[in-house]
């Protein structure tokens, strides 16, 4: 981890870069495999399968055979954290339900606003070394309270052409409808157009490598919605010296161990703290199995020593990272005045890990500075808001006159004809 000590603010975006590849890289990629998903359904989801999965499957689809066995494989202690997880993620997302919102605007005029689920949804769900069957919970749970009719789910086979067991798991008991196994760039394409086994679905959700998030930037270009751009995981920790240094740097490595290119950084008006960290970093790093991958993502990391708050504050609302820490001597501060971050956890006893899995809140979280405009998977993001309205004779004459007269002003005579012909009659 670099330590760099009161950086100027011309030099912050530069400091705070993300260790990760422009659009312009990957674009020309994506858009091949998605000409040829387009052109040729399943054919070319089966090419790019082997190609980047190693594996050749006549069927992609998992069956209730394999459901069934995966749920022999799952150990009963981590049904039981499952079961945990279920529970407090169901009670945060079944909270966010609103009721209809109605208000009579004038006498005789009704307008009301109703969610309703959106019908077809898709989940991606990354495989490979850390199958993240967590994410299933995260989206196919809001998803089922959403009442959304059908749920697909894409994860990468591995290669002996299956998905994880805790994968099937946790999608066999929050409702997911149909299990694909297909991953990557061609597990967005074919979401995104439809293919003979692949259902067309009207938004995608879930994080990916930089591949998969590029993909669905694209997907957006037919017409899919997407939940948000979500690439490599970041966590920003902002901690002074009330903090716990091992806790910290253990926050920093959970992170660090997501992927080569993910990003952690430290923020910090104690230079004896960033050491404590440096130095606890080492020692808990030797400890991890995925110790090669931290290593990876620590060398694009920073220990950012700033003195002064408020610009310690400025240079987080900037960063805008997916996972905020705060472990200060004035948590509130910053809780009262962070504007930019995707999930925030305070004080000593919050770590990171507990949104990932089991706290109730949604991980799946915009990242690369994303959350300057986006928010996090939530329950309305499975649903859409439709507004309706009914007017009298009444309210038609009450509001009438003032809607002609917009509608001249604007040139558009049949909006206008449209009202005056109904008040002629009135």
């Amino acid at each position: 981890m670099k330590t760099i000590t009161n950086p100027q603010r011309k030099d912050w975006n530069t400091i705070l870069q993300r260790p990760t590849k422009t659009v312009d890289d990957i674009e020309k990629t994506v858009n091949q495999i998605f000409d040829d998903v387009k052109l040729n359904g399943d054919i070319a989801i089966k090419k790019y399968t082997q190609k980047f999965d190693g594996v050749s499957l006549e069927n992609t689809i998992v069956s209730e055979q394999e459901i069934q066995e995966a749920i022999t494989l799952v150990s009963d202690e981590l049904k039981n954290a499952i079961a945990v997880a279920k529970e407090n993620i169901t009670k945060f997302h079944a909270a966010q339900k609103t009721e209809k919102v109605f208000v009579e605007t004038t006498k005789g005029v009704e307008c009301w606003q109703e969610k309703r689920p959106i019908s077809n949804v898709g989940l991606y769900i990354p495989g490979g070394t850390a199958p993240l069957f967590s994410t299933v919970l995260m989206l196919a749970i809001p998803a089922q309270i959403a009442g959304c009719k059908e749920i697909v789910l894409c994860s990468p086979p591995n290669k002996e052409g299956k998905i994880n067991p805790a994968i099937l798991y946790a999608a066999n008991i929050c409702g997911v409808t149909k299990i694909i196994k297909v991953g990557g760039i061609q597990a967005i394409a074919g979401m995104t157009f439809g293919t003979e086994t692949i259902p067309q679905v009207y938004k995608i959700f879930g994080p990916g490598n930089q591949f998969v998030t590029v993909a669905k930037q694209i997907a957006t270009k037919f017409g899919v919605a997407i939940d948000m751009p979500a690439g490599p995981s970041e966590l920003l920790v902002v901690a002074d010296d009330a903090a716990n240094a091992s806790y910290v740097a253990s926050d920093l490595l959970s992170q660090a161990e997501h992927g080569a290119d993910s990003q952690v950084i430290l923020v910090s008006d104690s230079l004896q703290m960033i050491s404590e960290v440096e130095s606890e970093i080492e020692k808990q790093l030797n400890e991890l199995t995925r110790k090669e991958i931290a290593e990876k993502a620590l060398a694009n990391s920073k220990g950012i020593l700033i003195e002064d708050v408020n610009e310690a504050l400025d240079l987080i609302n900037n960063y805008a990272p997916e996972h905020l820490i705060i472990a200060t001597k004035n948590d509130s501060f910053f809780v009262d005045h962070i504007e930019n971050a995707g999930s925030v956890f305070i004080g000593s006893y919050t770590p990171e890990s507990a949104g990932d899995y089991a706290s109730g809140t949604n991980h799946t979280l915009p990242t690369n500075g994303f959350s300057k405009a986006y928010s996090g998977v939530n329950l309305d993001a499975f649903t859409k808001s439709i507004t309706f309205q009914k007017i009298s004779k009444k309210g038609l004459q009450n509001i009438g006159n003032s809607i002609e007269i917009m509608a001249a002003a604007e040139g558009l005579d049949a909006h206008k004809n449209a009202v005056a012909i109904r008040l002629k009659d009135l």
